[in-house]
């Protein structure tokens, strides 16, 4: 039978079925992700997000009215939201909230309504939009609603008209933005909110959640595991297939099926995707040759990428192992009251270090590839000893829920948008503790802003830039977000970067070495600067970070 109307248990029922169908398409939508660089993926952002929405209304009793199940949606949305992913989910749920929150019950009316809002409350949350993103499945969805309520559709007819338009503005990203184009996916963002809707016709009319394209996420002592073969965040390691086996496969769309069935005997995590000729396959084995013979029996494999699983968790266990450590911060007391505290976000030893020396009084364990929620970095706020914050969130992914914080506290909280570590040393050096967090924010904006930052790092995926074609395992050096060299090395990579940035009019180069950096590659770069920019003064400082073995800081 179809509901009507949702009140609020069923309500309840819609995010527990949403969280179901995240937690079931988590690898598949990591797998969309087409930044090359080590971040926080999608699919884990958005699942941990609404983690924390279930596990808000978990506290609530049986018999919550729509007030308290809509509040506890809000909250829990917005303290859980992580990564920018995560945050925009937690407008689109907000707004839904909001819409609802007065009424006893839902019908296609309110439920059009709630979508608009959504898309509005989603839409400004970004600072500067961009189509092809999850922004635009939310807004082409919700208006596809708002048109089947004016004709005067029920809550099932919204719905489905919702997920109808959803499917086919999701299906059309990649003709709005290039890069997705160019890989050959859509937006995982995009990907991730219909389940929002497959969730909600799930709730009304009982009908099966969809399964993930192709995927058989292996189960670690309980808990999934992320697309890449990271563990997930709870601990847990590999057990079982060691290998990730992905290409490009030119075959006949009627030799797909065999090609899956010879696959399903060799591993696990199976992605095949594609049509027409030419498909994208992954894989999980322990046989590598067959996982490719598989695919030269009925066509073409090309660009071959293997990776080692248990390399790739034991790379990334830092978060793990700092947060088992240490906590949630980094284990340091908060120093004397002042009126202006600093909380930065930091992901190694020495960089905390380094930190703390030049006045923060808190810094939360994080960064690269585990970006911390909007609760993390409250609860630093509030155990600073000062009446006004400034954070620095060093992380582009983690600049938007940084500023999701200032409304959920007394204090006065301002961001400074940092997107690196140097640029987060340099705004110190303008910090003034007897200051405002508007005066703080201003100066320290302005401090980060006069230094070039650049990272070099190890492309986890192949993608596209215009520095060239990138393959996993590829060596990269970013400036501003962007790839600027593609290197078989990292002193290629560091090297090249240093030779595009670094002019006569600069002063002093920083680097930030990180726990994977080899000294000889480190002393070879340090040459190499004394010799081709001989004006300039070079500092080197141990970080310890992980996934990226140089930060560099160039005034």
């Amino acid at each position: 039978m179809t509901a009507t109307h949702l009140d609020a248990s069923d309500l309840r029922a819609l995010m527990g079925g949403f969280r179901t169908a995240l937690l079931a398409h988590r690898p598949a939508l990591n797998l969309l992700n087409v930044y090359p660089v080590p971040d926080g993926d999608t699919g884990s952002n958005m699942t941990m997000t609404v983690e924390s929405v279930v596990a808000e209304l978990d506290g609530l009793d049986g018999s919550a009215d729509m007030a308290a199940v809509t509040g506890a949606i809000s909250h829990g949305s917005l303290m859980g939201a992580r990564g920018n992913s995560g945050v925009i989910l937690s407008q689109v749920l907000r707004g839904l909230a909001s819409a609802f929150a007065d009424n006893g019950s839902v019908d296609g009316r309110l439920m059009a309504d709630g979508l608009a809002a959504a898309s509005t409350a989603a839409y400004g949350a970004v600072m500067t939009p961009v189509e092809g993103t999850i922004l635009t499945v939310v807004r082409e969805s919700s208006e596809a609603a708002v048109v089947a309520a004016d004709e005067g559709g029920d809550l099932l007819a919204v719905g489905e008209a919702a997920r109808t338009a959803g499917g086919e503005s999701l299906a059309r990203t990649p003709e709005l933005l290039p890069v997705l184009a160019d890989a050959g996916v859509v937006d995982a963002g995009g990907s991730g909110y219909l389940l929002l809707l497959d969730a909600l016709l799930s709730t009304l009319d009982g009908r099966p959640l969809p399964d993930p394209p192709e995927v058989d996420a292996p189960v670690l002592d309980g808990s999934a595991t992320t697309g890449e073969g990271r563990p997930d965040d709870h601990g847990h390691g590999p057990e079982g297939t060691r290998y990730e086996v992905m290409y490009f496969l030119d075959a006949p769309d009627d030799s797909v099926d065999g090609f899956k069935e010879a696959w399903a005997a060799l591993g696990d995590s199976i992605v095949v995707v594609g049509g027409d000729g030419v498909w994208n396959c992954h894989v999980h084995t322990d046989d590598i040759g067959g996982a490719i013979e598989a695919g030269i029996a009925v066509g073409r494999p090309h660009r071959i990428r293997v990776t080692d699983l248990f390399e790739e968790v034991e790379e990334q266990s830092w978060v793990r192992d700092q947060m088992a450590d240490m906590g949630l911060f980094d284990g340091g007391g908060v120093g004397e009251p002042v009126p202006c505290a600093v909380v930065a976000v930091a992901n190694g030893p020495g960089i905390r270090d380094i930190f703390r020396s030049l006045g923060v009084r808190r810094v939360v364990v994080g960064g690269q590839s585990m970006n911390p929620s909007t609760a993390d970095l409250l609860a630093a706020v509030e155990a600073v000893p000062a009446d006004e914050v400034v954070v620095l969130p060093n992380n582009s992914n983690i600049i938007a829920v940084a500023e999701q914080v200032d409304a959920q506290t007394t204090k006065a909280v301002r961001v400074v948008p940092t997107r690196g570590i140097t640029e987060g040393f340099a705004s110190l050096l303008s910090y003034d503790p007897q200051g405002t967090a508007d005066d703080n924010r201003d100066a320290m904006a302005g401090a980060a802003a006069a230094v070039v930052a650049g990272e070099v790092t190890v492309a986890v995926r192949d993608s596209g830039s215009d520095a060239g074609d990138i393959h996993e395992g590829d060596h990269l050096g970013l400036t501003g977000g962007k790839v600027r060299v593609v290197a078989g090395s990292a002193f290629e990579a560091l090297t090249g970067l240093l030779d595009a940035l670094v002019d006569d009019d600069h002063e002093i180069v920083t680097l930030i070495v990180g726990e994977d950096a080899e000294e000889a590659t480190t002393a070879a770069a340090v040459s190499w600067l004394e010799a081709e920019r001989p004006g300039v003064e070079v500092e080197v400082h141990e970080g310890g970070q992980p996934l990226y073995p140089y930060y560099l800081g160039i005034e």
